[in-house]
């Protein structure tokens, strides 16, 4: 297991060395500027989140699809991973965590755009999407489309699967002395339950569980940080002096060269919101949204949530309870977030206990979705049954492996995903800013949401002749 471990990570640290970090962060950035910074459509795509769509093309609402992608990325990348990303990057990390999400949500705008766009109705009227379409049907490249899937059918074992178990498993094997395949054995048969229903199904129980769950793991940082008051300005401007140069640290700090103080920050960052690696558009295809760009921007509103708020939140409450409590050693992973949430006494515990598993069962029901999908789309819904026993099963075994192994794993199907689903949002870039334009930017379009049947086009040769006519009254 050792020697699996680090050969994982050797693997791991060639997949995101600069080539990948330059490919994730600049296709950020091209589509900022290309799609005209859509990030400040924010309040709208809040808005449109609980705006009812009366559209009939969709399985389940814009909401629920929102609340089902949340719960696939509001998970332990939110907890263990920005802790993970400080232990090995450096207080640093957490911002350039906060700046791929940032950044991230122009690319998960896109991803959702195209998700609609080139979407597909089966025969019995379920809607299918997601970044294997967008290649098949946008670029004729189906064998990419096959590769990411398989890809993506891995990944739901590694980020979506083992990882979740075995936060959960080991906190509470130290916390409540539970042994971790029991706490394993118990998950397994809660998410299986689950899976049997399909997308509404999982859906319907995302939409109970994320609102709580990311409302009740709010509200428990800002009381850490309310207690941490005197040490919140010394964590934020150590965070930002040390993204840009580790060493601002000090003593008591890991991190090291800034190469890894980067690839650690944008690696957790994916793994947290995962905007460029094409797992939530498959989701989003499913929404009922009369047009790609409304649910682009409810999808935009996921990365939000997940990384500029509740990761930023996350990293200044470690980084200012390890500044508050040096005679604390801050481990890596689970340990390191029990000794920062520790230091506040029965909240701090609690916040830490219910927020983990909630987060860790919220991302299995959602990730099993995704698998489904790349199986189905691999093989037919023959083999989804399988699917769903090897997923149940690999919870429980996820439970009791070692956790560097099982991260590992986790950043390689990550980086394996990310690659193809890149290489759609750039190739097919004219399709965004087409539909953008039509949709978002044309202030006499579809600025009001309820008119989005309207054809724009139409709107538009109305507007010319009305501008002939008055020409002509005038001459």
């Amino acid at each position: 297991m050792e020697n699996f471990a680090k050969l994982t990570e050797e693997i791991s640290g060639l997949l995101w060395g600069w080539p990948l970090i330059a490919l994730l962060v600049g296709t950020h950035i091209y589509l900022t500027i290309r799609l005209h910074f859509p990030q400040r459509h924010i309040l709208t795509a809040i808005k449109l989140t609980f705006t009812k769509d009366k559209s009939k093309s969709g399985d389940i609402s814009a909401f629920r699809a929102l609340a089902t992608a949340l719960a696939a990325t509001i998970g332990t990348g939110n907890l263990i991973g920005v802790g993970t990303a400080i232990a090995l990057g450096g207080p640093g990390a957490v911002f350039w965590c906060w700046l791929t999400g940032l950044l991230g949500m122009a690319t998960k705008y896109s991803e959702g755009l195209l998700a609609v766009k080139f979407r597909v109705r089966t025969s019995n009227g379920e809607m299918l999407g997601g970044p294997m379409y967008a290649l098949e049907r946008g670029l004729g490249m189906k064998w990419l489309a096959v590769l990411f899937c398989v890809f993506t059918a891995i990944a739901t074992f590694g980020i979506g699967n083992m990882v979740q178990a075995n936060a959960v498993a080991d906190l509470m094997q130290t916390d409540f002395g539970i042994d971790t395949w029991k706490t394993g054995l118990v998950t397994t048969l809660l998410v299986g339950s689950v899976m049997l229903g399909g997308v509404k199904s999982i859906s319907r129980a995302c939409g109970l569980i994320v609102p709580f769950m990311a409302i009740f793991y709010i509200i428990g940082c800002v009381y850490i940080i309310i207690c941490n008051h005197a040490y919140i300005g010394a964590a934020v401007n150590l965070i930002i002096a040390s993204a840009i140069d580790p060493s601002a640290a000090g003593a008591g700090f890991t991190g090291g060269m800034l190469i890894n103080t980067i690839r650690y920050g944008v690696s957790r960052g994916l793994f947290s919101n995962e905007s460029g690696m094409g797992s939530a558009p498959i989701v989003a295809a499913a929404a009922k949204a009369k047009n790609p760009v409304r649910q682009a921007l409810v999808s935009m509103t996921g990365t939000f949530w997940d990384t500029v708020i509740i990761c930023a939140m996350t990293g200044i409450v470690i980084v200012s309870c390890m500044i508050a409590h040096p005679e604390i050693e801050f481990k890596a992973g689970t340990a390191m977030m029990r000794s920062a949430f520790g230091t506040i006494p029965v909240v701090g515990p609690t916040v830490l206990t219910i927020g983990l598993f909630t987060f860790a069962f919220s991302t299995l029901l959602g990730w099993s979705y995704y698998g489904e999908k790349a199986i189905e789309y691999l093989g037919g819904k023959k083999w989804i049954t399988s699917y769903r026993v090897v997923f149940v099963i690999a919870i429980l075994v996820g439970s009791v492996l070692s956790l560097s192994a099982v991260w590992n794993i986790a950043d390689c199907m990550n980086a394996l995903m990310a690659i193809p689903n890149l290489l759609s949002l750039l190739l097919l870039s004219n399709v965004l800013v087409k539909e953008t334009r039509k949709y978002l930017w044309d202030k006499n379009g579809l600025n009001k949401w309820d008119r989005s049947e309207i054809n724009v086009e139409q709107l538009a040769r109305e507007r010319r002749m009305k501008k002939k006519i008055k020409q002509r009254h005038r001459k």
